[in-house]
């Protein structure tokens, strides 16, 4: 998953990085990193970014 896409999720999902941390279970610092780049989620944290990911519905135009 690249940094824009995580970007986007926690924006639809309108939460701070680190309530998005929160959530998800990780530290601020670590969605900081994701999200610019500097490392990648670890398989689990994908596998529920994803899911997450397939719950926020994409914005109508």
């Amino acid at each position: 998953m690249d940094p824009e896409r995580i970007r986007t999720l926690r924006q639809r999902l309108r939460l701070t990085q680190e309530d998005f941390a929160h959530l998800i279970g990780v530290t601020f610092s670590t969605v900081n990193r994701w999200e610019n780049g500097k490392s990648v989620p670890n398989r689990i944290a994908h596998r529920l970014l994803a899911g997450l990911e397939k719950k926020v519905k994409t914005p109508t135009q």
